[in-house]
């Protein structure tokens, strides 16, 4: 019987080996570049060896040589930020469970030997777990679901620094626009302060109008100094997401935001766009697929959740009498008096409503979020557009006309030190309409391409919730 059982173990072993998965040359990241580049259209490299990493350094020198823009900037972050590379680790992790999930139980081989008296008896058994090999095709399936949801964690992981790196590199480049302007504004009003201080003395001006001065002065200051603060910490949480040591803080950034489009974007479809691209929703799909197969599969093991098969080989030897030799098999399994698998059929399809629920709510706020971005976005444009058509250019008429006024002395100096105070709240509101516009177009890619914060109470569930892999053993 053992000689028999033992190549039967063997040939279920090997029906199960069939349908194993392998290591791939990549560890899985094929999919995370090409949904990558059709998205952002830009180059990721999951870096495991000296050369690689040779060789992303160079390309990362080569881009901070010259002034960043935003999709330089990306760029950097995507090939030299280690978290990214950390989040490329947990992939190739996700491969090793694939992998073994894919492999079958090996078998378990025992010796065992007792002796006294001069007699001794040696028996060998090989166990097999039976339910495991029979479940193997069932969880090798569920398992490339996983592993296929870790490869689009990985992409989201991707997607999700692309868009923190935009939108700290136009806060950094915006700040860097206000501080010019507050730059200039306080050269002026240290002048125009001065100037108040010594006409005071001579008696040409009251107090009151003196000190209107000296305080757009003291608040242009202060003004400036939160600028320069919020400047910095931009450009230095910009340099933590392109992962840059202390060398690499040196990089150029633009003096000021670039000019608006010539239009803004039209959208219609940017609901059904948002649904069909947005990665958060194709990991809960496969998450309620996966759990589908589980709900099967525990279905289907739900009274039996151990079988195990063991060929006995005994040999005796009494100092009475001849040796003789034993051989047997033994079956164990579980009799389904107390559990029936109900507890564990019942935690798998209420694992999945949850799921489902999950799925269906997180659809609704897509297309509300993909609504509310693409409204945020033309808004923004608008107002940006405003201060660059109307607001801006009836400021620079003013103080052309105020400037010809003075010239003619019809006004006199404060009544043009206060247009000029109007003048530059007039370009602030433009800097910083033009700033959220920039960003708004920035959360307008994410919300069709994911990418962005993880909801509160977003709680993917996993397999382990419903049931486990191998049908309960």
């Amino acid at each position: 019987m053992t000689h028999r059982l033992a190549p039967s173990l063997l040939v279920l072993a090997s029906l199960g080996l069939s349908g194993c998965a392998a290591f791939s040359p990549d560890s899985g990241m094929n999919a995370v570049s090409e949904l990558t580049s059709q998205t952002i259209k830009k180059d990721v490299a999951f870096v495991r060896t000296a050369e690689g990493a040779g060789a992303v350094d160079a390309r990362v020198r080569q881009l901070l040589s010259r002034t960043l823009s935003v999709e330089t900037a990306v760029q950097i972050a995507l090939l030299n930020n280690k978290g990214l590379q950390a989040a490329y680790n947990e992939l190739a992790l996700a491969e090793t469970d694939l992998v073994e999930q894919s492999l079958p139980p090996n078998p378990v081989f025992s010796v065992s030997r007792i002796s006294g008296n001069g007699a001794s008896e040696i028996e060998r058994q090989v166990v097999g777990d039976i339910l495991a090999l029979a479940s193997l095709p069932f969880r090798s399936e569920i398992a490339r679901d996983r592993f296929r949801q870790a490869q689009l964690r990985a992409s989201l992981a991707t997607l999700r620094l692309a868009a923190d790196v935009r939108r700290v590199y136009w806060r950094a480049v915006g700040g860097n626009e206000m501080v010019a302007l507050l730059t200039d504004a306080k050269a002026t009003a240290e002048s125009t302060a001065q100037l108040a201080v010594k006409l005071g003395e001579t008696g040409s001006i009251n107090k009151l109008d003196q000190a209107r001065e000296q305080v757009f002065y003291a608040e242009t200051t202060a003004d400036l100094a939160t600028a320069r603060q919020t400047a910095t910490s931009a450009r230095e949480k910009l340099a933590r997401l392109m992962g840059l040591w202390d060398g690499g803080l040196d990089f150029r950034l633009p003096n000021q935001l670039p000019p608006l489009p010539r239009r803004p974007q039209a959208l219609p479809s940017i609901e059904a766009d948002a649904v069909a691209h947005r990665i958060d929703l194709q990991i809960a799909r496969l998450e309620l697929t996966a759990l589908a197969k589980s709900l099967n599969l525990t279905e289907a093991t739900r009274f039996v959740t151990l079988l195990d098969l063991a060929g006995i080989s005994r040999r005796t030897r009494d100092p009475e009498g001849a040796p003789f030799r034993e051989r047997g098999f033994d079956v164990q399994f579980q009799i389904p008096i107390f559990d029936g698998g109900e507890v564990r059929v019942r935690q798998a399809a209420e694992t999945y409503n949850f799921a489902f629920n999950r799925l269906t709510e997180r659809a609704v706020n897509v297309r509300s979020e993909a609504r509310d971005a693409y409204r945020v976005y033309r808004s923004g444009y608008d107002i940006a557009s405003h201060y660059q058509r109307e607001i801006i250019p009836l400021r620079k008429i003013i103080t052309e006309e105020m400037q010809l006024r003075f010239s003619s002395m019809q006004v006199d100096i404060f009544a043009l030190l206060t247009e000029a105070r109007q003048r530059l709240a007039s370009l602030r509101g433009a800097i910083d309409a033009r700033q959220r516009f920039f960003l708004a177009q920035s959360d307008l890619q994410t919300a069709v391409n994911g990418g962005g914060a993880p909801a509160d109470g977003d709680n993917s569930t996993t397999l382990a919730a419903a049931a486990p892999a191998d049908g309960g053993h």
